[in-house]
């Protein structure tokens, strides 16, 4: 080796030992963030991705006799399974609509909710306000399904029987198909609308109060402050939100459809998720059940890539 080469190797090395000098340096005084983030970084290992080893139940035949690495490659079997099965373009169907109809509905009423807040002048009042617009978020599923049991039940909900004492006919809430979807969607947006308002509140939190005084000095009122400044200001927290929202488009959720479903609404009740679950703990159908799940999940992750980029080639914000 040449002196020019020995020159090279050693300021190579040089370099490697500054980087890992820095490296060793920026770990020391952010050992305290670590420590903060090693528990949820465990949690996510343990029950997000060790769990994915079981991927490979979507292209076998599943037998709990011969465990999963035992049981019988099927490839691609249990997909074809699902898309040619009759329940595939229902399934299909009620969750699309329900999730678009979740987003459409409920995705403006935080930031509406926010916006409204962030005007109360009075401390005491807008915290009184805010407890309140919270407190359905801390209420279980099995909770808010028995009050829509409690106030819309046919024969004895609250509503029905108000109705009755005016001579009209009960409405069935719970029972009828076509109604099913905006009674899972409207008490949805009445549990979480607030609590989803935080991190806007959070955000408007963070607008220059200057904006708003040279805006009330050229004559602005309130309203259009709001359209100008706040909204503007709080655009990248709503683009941001939309598309985490639109990336869980598949997800409408298990607990809250399955304690609302019966054999009455089962045509708009029955989603991807309530079949999952039919197929693989009550069938025990694991490996068919499995692949269900992971063609949902997939959907998920294509959406969530297709919105961010749209996001980006359109205003330049995105989530990578």
């Amino acid at each position: 080796m040449g002196m020019q080469g020995k020159t090279v190797l050693i300021a190579d090395t040089k370099k490697g030992k500054d980087r890992l000098a820095k490296a060793r340096k920026k770990l020391s005084d952010c050992k305290e963030l670590y420590l903060f983030i090693l528990p949820v970084a465990v949690y996510f290992f343990i029950f997000s991705y060790m769990p994915l080893y079981g991927i490979q139940l979507s292209f076998k035949y599943f037998n709990p006799a011969l465990g999963i690495a035992g049981s019988k490659w099927v490839g691609f079997d249990n997909f074809t399974r699902f898309f040619k099965s009759f329940y595939f373009w229902r399934l299909m169907r009620n969750t699309v609509w329900l999730s678009l109809y979740s987003l459409i509905a409920a995705f403006p009423f935080p930031i509406i909710m926010a916006l409204t807040f962030n005007e109360i002048r009075n401390g005491k009042l807008k915290k009184a306000v805010q407890t309140i617009a919270y407190a359905p978020h801390f209420i279980s599923v099995v909770v808010l399904v028995g009050i829509l049991n409690l106030f819309f039940n046919t024969g004895t909900g609250f509503v029905n029987v108000v109705l009755k004492s005016f001579n009209k006919e009960a409405i069935p809430f719970l029972t009828d198909a076509g109604i099913f979807p905006s009674m899972y969607v409207w008490s949805g947006v009445w549990q979480n609308a607030g609590w989803n308002s935080i991190i806007y509140i959070a955000a408007l939190s963070g607008i220059d109060p200057q904006l708003h005084e040279a805006a009330q000095i050229d004559g602005a009122n309130k309203f259009q402050r709001i359209i100008h400044i706040n909204i503007p200001s709080i655009m990248p927290t709503i683009v941001i939100l939309f598309i985490l929202n639109t990336g869980r488009i598949m997800n409408v959720g298990f607990e809250k459809i399955f304690l609302m479903q019966n054999s009455l609404n089962i045509e708009t009740s029955d989603v991807i998720p309530t079949f999952v679950y039919q197929s693989g703990l009550i069938n025990m159908d694991y490996g068919f059940s499995t692949a269900v799940g992971l063609f949902n999940n997939v959907i998920n992750v294509i959406m969530l890539l297709m919105v961010n980029r749209l996001s980006r080639k359109v205003n330049d914000i995105s989530l990578f």
